[in-house]
């Protein structure tokens, strides 16, 4: 079976770049820019919030190791799909909780995977199903963000390593192994 892609927007890339980094059957996460109208965005154009775009991360996974539905029950585990263009302290339509999905199969597992949010919930989910859009990498220094920066990094340490932190004790069938082959 031929790896797929997966395009998710949780708030801030960052963090969910740092999850799936962690993710076996996940091959490789890249940090960038969907959904929006400017074409080849910055990051300072997407934090100023006119673009459109949200920060997202574009998955390439094995579904032979890891499923969609597995993996868009992690995202609705690891942010709040409940804020309606934010997340935490991050506020804007660029933070939003997005489900670009790729296909048709996509969209049906995505609107899925609301219902058991919603479920979760007390159907307060307000993340959006958006059409497959332009997709644009973000700068380099974005990639592996919190695995370069999470150390001394003061919004890595009070943000990310706590929902990481969460994310391995409650999926811990799904953490890649130690010594396995690491996204590159």
């Amino acid at each position: 079976m031929a790896d797929e892609v997966a395009v998710l927007a949780g708030g801030c890339f960052w963090c969910t770049e740092a999850i799936y980094l962690d993710v076996a059957g996940v091959k490789s996460v890249t940090s960038g820019y969907t959904g929006g109208q400017a074409p080849n965005p910055t990051y300072k154009q997407v934090c100023g919030g006119d673009t459109g775009h949200a920060e997202a991360v574009q998955l390439v996974f094995d579904p032979e190791v890891i499923g969609f539905d597995d993996l868009l029950d992690i995202f609705f585990a690891t942010h709040d799909p409940t804020q309606l263009n934010r997340q935490g302290g991050d506020v804007g339509t660029q933070y939003r909780s997005a489900i670009f999905p790729q296909s048709e199969e996509q969209r049906v597992a995505a609107e899925a995977a609301i219902e058991r949010a919603n479920a979760e919930h007390g159907g307060a989910v307000v993340t959006s199903i958006e059409p497959a859009a332009q997709w644009y990498s973000a700068e380099d220094y974005h990639q592996d963000y919190f695995a370069r920066e999470g150390a001394r990094n003061p919004y890595c340490q009070a943000v990310i390593a706590p929902k990481l932190q969460k994310f391995r004790k409650s999926y811990q069938a799904r953490i890649r192994q130690a010594g396995a082959q690491q996204p590159s």
